[in-house]
């Protein structure tokens, strides 16, 4: 078994020791908070140690050679249904939260996130970086149209809070909406605020199915050789959160 450098070692020295375990052979960090993620990607760019984020390893599975050198960075301690406030219609989430439980906590409020009740078997962070999407009588309803504010950690070790769980906020860009369907790339979302509605609303949105997760169509945006105009904006974004490449295109 390899370790990726002195790194481990590192981590060891700095965090409790059940924090690092490794997943078919590859050296895996389990934070419990978003304090703890980032002392590790501080110590990522200090260390030049490349990383790579996962969930429930469902959809975004890190297996094989590419990946024996990084430290991946499991979600699964994030797993805490954080606050509910029926009154403004929004739940938050740990981002190792399975999706599919949030409408078994929501449902005795009378409460519901349509996209909770989908056959999808990842954590809520997951579906927000592979961005989740239904399809309903013809047209898109993805996950992101409901999500409105998260705690990310930036790959430079920053926290931030962008979004808003009010239901009037201060116009322009909505930045949290840049991190669905990023692929873990763009950071590490640490907890996830979601709209949600009444049952009764929901219940109008039955019919709606799931629509298949294409990882291939995000990573070709990101080549090079790709001069649309969304492919080059989506290149800048990336080197705008991680200049350093702490979260490498694998």
């Amino acid at each position: 078994m390899r370790e990726p450098g002195k790194f481990v070692s590192i981590i060891r020295s700095e965090f409790p020791d059940d924090r690092v375990t490794y997943q078919k052979g590859v050296a895996t960090f389990h934070p419990e908070s978003a304090a703890e993620a980032a002392k590790l990607f501080k110590l990522a760019n200090q260390h030049g140690q490349k990383m790579y984020i996962t969930g429930f390893g469902n959809n975004i599975d890190p297996v094989g050679e590419p990946f024996i050198d990084m430290v991946l960075i499991r979600t699964d301690r994030l797993n805490t249904l954080l606050e509910v406030v029926p009154q403004d219609f929004f739940v938050n989430a740990g981002s190792g939260y399975p999706l599919r439980e949030v409408n078994l906590q929501l449902e005795r409020i009378k409460l519901s996130l349509p996209h909770s009740s989908l056959p999808y078997v990842g954590s809520v962070g997951g579906a927000i970086a592979t961005g989740l999407s239904a399809e309903l009588d013809g047209q898109d309803l993805p996950l992101k149209k409901y999500f409105i504010k998260a705690e990310i950690v930036t790959p430079e070790g920053d926290i931030i809070r962008p979004g808003s769980a009010c239901f009037k906020s201060v116009s322009g860009y909505d930045v949290v909406k840049v991190f669905s369907n990023s692929w873990g790339l763009l950071g590490l979302i640490v907890s996830a605020t979601f709209r949600v509605m009444p049952t009764a609303t929901a219940a109008e949105l039955g019919p709606m199915k799931m629509k298949g997760i294409n990882r291939e169509d995000f990573l070709a945006g990101l080549a090079e050789t790709n001069t649309a105009v969304d492919a080059v904006y989506s290149r800048k974004v990336k080197v705008m959160f991680d200049p350093r490449g702490i979260l490498p295109v694998v």
